[in-house]
């Protein structure tokens, strides 16, 4: 019993130190660099802020291929959480210091996949999961994880965000 409460009582202690961590602290303890924004690929924005909320156009990550064909889960899940990065680095444009972030909102994940893959919400936990480990309770999102027959340049994984601002 006694070691019981002395395994809860230290993982409340690691717990309440990762939640006072800054956004950009817990980047640099998951040796995680945001590079520079790329530039848009065609005729739009990166990002548009409207009142408090900011909206991300979709963001991919370099890999490329078909989940169900080349591409294992696994290699997906690598994907969505560098796609997450390249996310955290436009947010980071965006709204200056990622502490701004209130909370994340909503998250539309798109996985490129053959007809017969079914396992897109397996995919995007790369992208969740990251984002739990970065910002907390504040980077939960109600989400969508769908298969599409195909991406922009064959990426792997498409991900739009919306997130709310202090």
């Amino acid at each position: 019993m006694k070691k019981l409460l002395f395994s809860i009582c230290i993982a409340l202690l690691c717990f309440s130190a990762t939640a006072q961590q800054s956004p950009e602290e817990r980047l640099k303890e998951l040796n995680i660099e945001l590079g520079e924004v790329t530039a848009p690929v065609a005729n739009y924005v990166k990002w548009r802020r409207v009142g408090n909320l900011l909206f991300l156009a979709g963001d991919g990550s370099d890999i490329k291929g078909k989940l169900g064909q080349d591409l294992t889960i696994e290699e997906g899940y690598a994907a969505a959480r560098k796609t997450g990065i390249e996310i955290l680095t436009t947010l980071k444009a965006a709204c200056g210091d990622l502490s701004n972030i209130k909370q994340f909102v909503k998250v539309h994940g798109m996985v490129n996949s053959t007809p017969d893959f079914y396992d897109q919400p397996k995919v995007i936990n790369g992208f969740s999961d990251l984002m739990v480990e970065v910002f907390g309770e504040k980077g939960k999102h109600a989400r969508a994880a769908v298969g599409h027959c195909s991406l922009p340049s064959n990426i792997a994984v498409e991900i739009e965000v919306i997130v709310e601002l202090e």
